[in-house]
């Protein structure tokens, strides 16, 4: 039975979880913080005194990998193509009267904050409060609600957070809807030679019809046993028994930390699969190179990035009406929505694609690849500017 775990070329199996560890290192910064931040603030103070106002932007997120250390790359980027200055790194938290803006809405609201004269931004992906067991989204509610005045700018992936952030109070001109974006030249549309190249890479059999499922569902980021209910590893696990019987040669291929929870249902199910452990996001084109398609079953998305990136790559993909997927996905043209929880329809849809004709799933490599264009990161640079405008200084060009 196919089910080991795969490392990436010209990687080593990992230790434990480098991630967890990250995230412990984060912790442990964040315990010594108060007695830390006389010190710092004194240091940075000395060094930027001579700053002008809001003259520089300061990327923040946790010290976990994977996703948010690769969208703080990409805002960097897009940030000094439209001629903003960045901060050094890690002096967000001893800097004032600049501006801040973090990649999620943890890092600022669970912890107190204070301006300093700064301009504050985050981004807003997800978190809806009431939601089981994630108290941490109630908490970042009700401080929004409480402080949102003190809050420059939110930037949201979707119609449905947009609506939601608002619910705060927070004045609409604060909040910018630009969707998670992708990097097309990054993410290739795959051909037969990729496919073949990817699969062999990866030690998937040619023959067959393998499903992607590349979303982190596990809690925490060590092994991941314990499910992450919101990202559906449960409702994966129900379409892939049902699957197996529809679908011949039917194997997974995983992707992400965390994915224990639904590695033990597939090996219990006796559904055989593939667990890529990639280095990063970078590494992720080779995996949508393999797969036939990319199925999302979450229950709660900011995202998923999943959705461009099969895209972009002409695999077809099969999601639930989640974050952004609603806005982007124009269903039976450029991909197939299912509503949350539909097991009998996400079994449906995915088994549709294993019996598409070519010409048909070509219409959709099609329709999708547009998608993907018109929602690259260069083309929402203007989005980005108009969120930027006024909350740093800008001197880049229009574009």
């Amino acid at each position: 039975m196919l089910t080991s775990i795969v490392c990436a070329p010209g990687s080593s199996p990992p230790r434990a979880s480098p991630t967890a560890e990250m995230s412990l290192v984060a912790h442990a910064r964040r315990l010594a913080a108060p007695a830390l931040r006389p010190l710092r603030r004194a240091a940075v103070g000395a060094r930027t005194h001579g700053w002008a106002p809001h003259s520089r932007l300061f990327v923040e997120q946790e010290a976990a990998r994977w996703v948010l250390a690769y969208e703080a790359r990409q805002l960097e980027r897009t940030a000094r193509a439209l001629g903003v200055e960045l901060g050094p790194p890690g002096w967000a938290r001893g800097v004032g009267d600049q501006a801040i803006f973090h990649l999620s809405q943890f890092t600022l609201l669970l912890h107190g904050f204070e301006r300093r004269g700064n301009h504050l931004g985050f981004a807003w992906f997800h978190g809806r409060p009431g939601t089981p067991g994630m108290p941490e989204f109630d908490a970042c509610f009700e401080t929004m609600r409480a402080r949102h005045a003190e809050i420059d700018r939110v930037q949201v992936t979707n119609r449905a957070m947009e609506e939601l952030v608002l619910g705060t109070g927070v004045a609409k001109e604060k909040v910018h809807r630009i969707p998670i974006g992708i990097d097309v030249e990054a993410f290739p549309l795959r051909d037969a030679a990729s496919r073949s190249a990817a699969r062999g890479s990866l030690g998937l059999p040619a023959s067959a019809f393998v499903v992607g499922s590349f979303q982190k569902d596990g809690v925490g980021w060590g092994d991941g046993l314990e499910p992450k209910l919101i990202k559906g590893p449960d409702v994966l696990l129900a379409v892939a028994e049902r699957l197996r019987d529809r679908v011949p040669e039917l194997v997974f291929l995983l992707t992400g930390p965390a994915r224990g929870y639904v590695r033990a249902g597939l090996e219990r199910l006796g559904i055989p699969y593939r667990h890529a452990l990639l280095p990063d996001v970078d590494a992720l084109p080779e995996a949508y190179a393999a797969i036939d398609v990319c199925l999302v079953s979450s229950r709660d998305e900011g995202g998923p990035r999943a959705v461009l990136e099969a895209m972009a790559t002409g695999v077809p993909l099969v999601s639930t009406r989640v974050g952004q997927a609603v806005d982007l996905v124009r269903d039976g043209e450029n991909g197939l929505l299912v509503e949350i929880e539909d097991v009998d329809a996400l079994v449906e849809r995915t088994a549709s694609v294993a019996s598409a004709p070519a010409e048909e799933l070509e219409r959709t490599r099609a329709a999708g690849r547009r998608t993907a264009e018109e929602t690259s990161y260069v083309a929402l640079r203007p989005r980005w500017r108009d969120l930027l405008t006024g909350f740093v200084a800008l001197s880049g060009p229009a574009g």
